[in-house]
């Protein structure tokens, strides 16, 4: 009784394994690689996009010139206020 059990195990795979274990490696990478990508865009990049929309939506670009050039950032403009 016990030699029929012992007899009738299955033979090992001895051909293609590491084919057969790269194509399944290369399936699970290319599904985390999607759900990666997808968090990034949906999640991360939604989240950093109203962000900013939200700083430009009062955000005065002449008025940030004239604080920085009244503190002397750029050299090739004077630090005066002449032409206000």
């Amino acid at each position: 009784m016990s030699a029929e059990v012992a007899g009738k195990l299955p033979k090992p795979q001895m051909r293609g394994l590491l084919h057969r274990q790269i194509k399944r490696n290369l399936v699970i990478a290319g599904i985390a690689c999607f759900i990666g990508g997808a968090y990034m865009r949906f999640v991360y990049g939604a989240r950093n996009k109203k962000a900013y929309a939200d700083f430009y939506l009062n955000f005065d670009a002449e008025k940030t010139f004239h604080e920085m050039r009244r503190k002397g950032v750029f050299n090739s403009c004077d630090t005066d206020d002449d032409d206000e």
